[in-house]
């Protein structure tokens, strides 16, 4: 019996999906999450989103905060200090004031001790909030402030600060620092630095 492929049957991964870098995050678009969560009093969400935009950490790293490594005490720590999972190399990052109140308040409310994971998971075989769970929870976010969820992943979240600072600064080296980044190549990629920089040089340019 001739043996027919099935090689033309399937489905390529990204069809029907929009791939490629999501988007940052906008200031406005920053501030209609925050004040949404705050208005429902989501003290967990709060924080996760406030820190996600603070830390510039990847999720796997995010998720897998615990209360120790952000706190001196009963103090939030003002700059912090992790391991990346993915490189082995450490990063640090700020953690600013209305952050910390955040977090103490989501702290508070769980109850959580020192050595516990700062986003614990609700399914019972998991210590920490997972990626997925991560991405579902942003997704919830986005779709509330009316955004299209395809065009925004984990990775806007990382993205927003170091888009903000590089577009305010222009130090690529001082945001190839602050994501942790190997070489200076990645962070000129990771922030789409020439398309973005291109077109801006082009819009000022009247012919």
């Amino acid at each position: 019996m001739e043996m027919i492929s099935t090689s033309q049957h399937r489905k390529p991964w990204n069809k029907g999906k929009l791939v490629g870098q999501k988007a940052p995050f906008k200031l406005k678009e920053i501030w209609a999450i925050r004040t949404r969560l705050q208005m429902a009093g989501r003290s967990r969400d709060l924080a996760l989103f406030d820190l996600g935009i603070d830390s510039k950490l990847r999720g796997c790293d995010l998720v897998k905060l615990r209360v120790r490594d952000i706190c001196h005490g009963d103090q939030i720590a003002p700059r912090a200090i992790i391991m990346q999972q993915k490189t082995q190399r450490p990063v640090q990052f700020e953690i600013t004031p209305s952050t910390r109140e955040a977090v103490v308040a989501w702290i508070k409310q769980a109850t959580l001790k020192s050595e516990d994971y700062l986003f614990p998971s609700r399914i019972h075989n998991s210590p920490h909030m997972g990626t997925r769970q991560y991405a579902r929870v942003l997704e919830g976010w986005v779709t509330a402030i009316g955004l299209d969820a395809s065009a925004y992943g984990t990775h806007s979240m990382r993205r927003t600060k170091a888009s903000l600072i590089y577009r305010r600064t222009k130090n690529l080296r001082a945001v190839q620092l602050l994501l942790g980044h190997t070489k200076l190549e990645s962070t000129v990629r990771y922030l789409g630095i020439e398309v973005d920089d291109a077109l801006e040089l082009a819009e000022q340019t009247e012919v």
